[in-house]
């Protein structure tokens, strides 16, 4: 779990990640994260003006500060509630997150990506085993991903576009938990309404450790009998969150609700709009965006663009006003794509554009005429005099291209 702390609290046996702020006219650069080990260290560091740090509890021999831990609050019979646990989060603003560049983000943000798929799939695992939802661990995930997200959103969005089909089921988890969260606090959402909303989204599929793995990973379409196996998903996973802490009425809706469609066409009870929350509704399109843009074993997965006209051609299934909303949120070529230009380039997103989507910003890094990597050079594409555009994006893979080895490339500082 991923903390800020000012220096004054920075104790042996915390792992830094990052210095997050220094006094004006410092100039420390720390280029590899660790352990503190001696009290040497930190008298270095407040030396060289190191205000504020972020620091890493999941890998610190230290607990975290018992002031930032989560209190809990008793009901009258002495019971702590779900919605009360929930809500005893320290209770933070956007404005209580230093914001960071893409650069800075980009490292935390990729750790934990990683960090969290070892997490999910080895819980997954055990899920399928019979064991029970591990709500800490989970709680910790979603946590660590919306403060991420409040810092900078687009690091974490250019993660959601790594592929694997052989991780696609936890993987879907944690992009869907990602998304909901970039959506949320992109439609305004305090911080402890998006923690509840991204760990719905974590736990949305979580019925499908319960289903015969072989069933999901089928090539060719399911029987009758296989797709109700496969609907079940949604009354197991219920069954399997009875009684846990962390669970607010408002997650329960997402979750039961995530198949459903405002036309009354989905499952598992084929309710309409007026019965779906706004919450519900924001999964509904989170999930299918997530699942449509995913290589799953059986099937490769679309570039963002063609998922996005999906959603809109679906008029009647899907709220259009939130879709609309959500395609100004994550870009028609959301930040980490990457695209192939008109001159004979291809480039990297690295910042969307609201005001005119087709023309982001873009760092120019290869020739695809002569196959080669060039030096890179960021260019906007709306304020450039060249008659420059996107002609559509691409996996690069026809060109020998790793997205994930490009990403940490071109986003690492």
């Amino acid at each position: 779990m991923l903390i800020s702390l000012p220096i004054s609290e920075l104790k042996p046996g915390m792992f830094v990640e990052r210095v997050n702020r220094q006094s004006q006219g410092a100039s420390i650069k720390i280029k590899t994260r660790g352990m503190v080990r001696e009290p040497a260290i930190i008298q270095r560091l407040v030396k060289e003006g190191v205000e504020e740090l972020i620091i890493d509890f999941s890998q610190s021999d230290v607990p975290i500060p018992r002031h930032l831990q989560p209190a809990k609050q008793a009901n009258k019979d002495g019971n702590t509630s779900a919605e009360q646990t929930m809500v005893a989060k320290p209770k933070l603003s956007d404005r209580d997150l230093t914001q960071a560049t893409l650069e800075q983000e980009f490292l935390i943000a990729s750790t934990c990506y990683e960090q969290s798929m070892v997490k999910l799939r080895a819980m997954y695992h055990e899920l399928t085993s019979g064991m029970q939802v591990n709500m800490e661990l989970l709680s910790d995930v979603a946590d660590a991903i919306v403060d991420s997200v409040f810092r900078n959103p687009d690091a974490m969005a250019a993660l959601t576009l790594l592929r694997d089909k052989n991780s696609y089921t936890w993987r879907h988890m944690l992009n869907c938990a990602i998304l909901t969260a970039i959506f949320a606090r992109y439609l305004g959402y305090e911080i402890n309404k998006v923690r509840q909303m991204a760990l719905a989204a974590l736990l949305h599929d979580i019925g499908l450790a319960k289903v015969p793995q072989g069933i999901l990973t089928k090539p060719g379409k399911l029987t009758d009998l296989e797709l109700k196996a496969v609907r079940r998903h949604v009354a197991l996973g219920l069954g399997m969150l009875k009684g846990q802490k962390h669970i607010t009425n408002m997650m329960l809706e997402m979750i039961v609700n995530h198949h459903e469609r405002i036309d009354g066409s989905g499952y598992p009870r084929g309710i309409d709009g007026d019965k779906l929350s706004r919450e519900a509704r924001i999964l509904n399109i989170v999930d299918v965006y997530a699942a449509m843009i995913a290589d799953k074993p059986y099937k490769k997965g679309e570039e963002s663009l063609a998922a996005l006209r999906f959603l809109l051609s679906q008029k009647s299934a899907f709220d259009q006003a939130l879709v609309q909303r959500f395609i100004k949120c994550v870009g028609i070529h959301p930040v980490g794509t990457l695209v192939r230009l008109t001159n004979e380039r291809l480039a990297m997103v690295v910042q969307g554009n609201e005001d005119n989507p087709i023309k982001p910003k873009v760092r120019v890094f290869y020739n695809t005429l002569h196959r080669h990597h060039i030096t890179a050079k960021d260019v906007d594409l709306s304020v450039l005099k060249d008659d420059i555009k996107i002609i559509g994006s691409t996996q690069g893979t026809e060109f020998e291209l790793n997205l994930s080895r490009l990403l940490k490339e071109h986003l690492l500082p």
